[in-house]
């Protein structure tokens, strides 16, 4: 019998699962809905572009910045000649100056008093507002707000209006019997008067502590209340040791910012480039204005900035040494 064939089109007979239409011949197939090289190159080209203005301004602003102020270390400059190599001659006579140690004294003493009543002070407020109570909305805000404003000239000015001579302060002073006088006129007590102003600023790490507290267990404080533990043993026991990578953080923020003080120093000082009466408050920073700006010893200044950064990297390294011994993580013990 003869072999008929069927009119009309061939159709194609594909096996089950086998895709057809766009994209059927795989991925990276012209006019397939796969990734191909071009598409890739053109999302990475994407991603450089939104990348650029970041890259550009590392590069030309902190940089390329660190870079001039490093060389500028071991120049003579003055910001209107070109600068003069001398070497480590400003690094040599830093060391030797008495000022250059007080100011270092000044801003250890602030480092070593501000940042731990800050901490303190944080954290108290922090338990009393993890509590469940009225108006807590409103608590919080009331107690973040000096975090926003603390850092103004127009506190600082504020400020030593209250710890000036016959002020609000001295008053109350003189009410208890102590005639000291304003703390901003008192060498001695000037440096308190700064203290207080960043101890005042405590909102920050109170947010951050009260975000860590909310994220220990309430099972753990319900299991000590049945062992009978008190208020003081779960607070050390459980409290601290769960809370404990919050306060590292906390404690390394606050210390790089305590290094950094300038304008309310420089406001309370108020007496020109000397800030304060006998440099009660010449900090770090302050002295590091004084000899670049009105002294118009720029390379000086340069040489203070990179052994003001070097010494904090060394804190934040023993800093970050330290925490093995003390700081809890839960990941970390599974």
């Amino acid at each position: 019998m003869a072999h008929v064939e069927e009119a009309g089109p061939k159709r194609s007979v594909r096996s089950p699962g086998t895709r057809s239409g766009p994209g059927a011949d795989g991925p990276g197939t012209p006019g397939s809905g796969g990734r191909g090289p071009g598409r890739g190159r053109r999302e990475n080209l994407a991603g450089y572009l939104f990348l650029a203005p970041w890259v550009a301004g590392l590069l030309i602003l902190t940089a390329g910045p660190m870079l001039v102020s490093l060389y500028l270390s071991f120049t003579d400059y003055d910001l209107f000649d070109a600068p003069k190599w001398i070497g480590l001659h400003n690094f040599a006579e830093m060391f030797g100056d008495p000022r250059w140690q007080k100011s270092v004294r000044v801003t250890l003493q602030y480092v070593a008093v501000g940042t731990p009543l800050k901490l303190l002070l944080a954290l108290g407020v922090a338990l009393l507002l993890h509590q469940n109570r009225r108006g807590q909305a409103f608590y919080r805000a009331a107690f973040y707000t000096p975090s926003l404003i603390g850092a103004s000239v127009s506190i600082a000015i504020v400020w030593r209006a209250l710890f000036s001579d016959g002020s609000v302060v001295d008053r109350v002073q003189q009410l208890f019997g102590i005639h000291a006088g304003g703390w901003i006129s008192n060498p001695e007590w000037k440096i308190y008067s700064l203290v207080l102003l960043t101890v005042w600023q405590f909102g920050a790490p109170m947010v951050i502590f009260l975000a860590g507290l909310k994220q220990v267990p309430r099972e753990l404080y319900e299991a000590a209340e049945v062992d009978g533990a008190g208020t003081w043993r779960r607070f050390w026991s459980i409290t601290l040791p769960m809370i404990s990578p919050v306060l590292f953080f906390n404690l390394l923020l606050e210390t790089i910012h305590s290094f950094q003080i300038f304008g309310s120093a420089y406001i309370l000082g108020s007496a020109g480039s000397s800030c304060g009466p006998a440099d009660s408050v010449l900090v770090y920073t302050c002295y590091l204005y004084d000899q670049g700006f009105a002294g118009g010893r720029m390379g000086f200044a340069s040489a203070m900035a990179w052994v003001l950064l070097v010494t904090v990297g060394l804190v934040t390294a023993v800093l970050f040494w330290s925490q093995k011994r003390w700081v809890y993580y839960e990941e970390a013990s599974r």
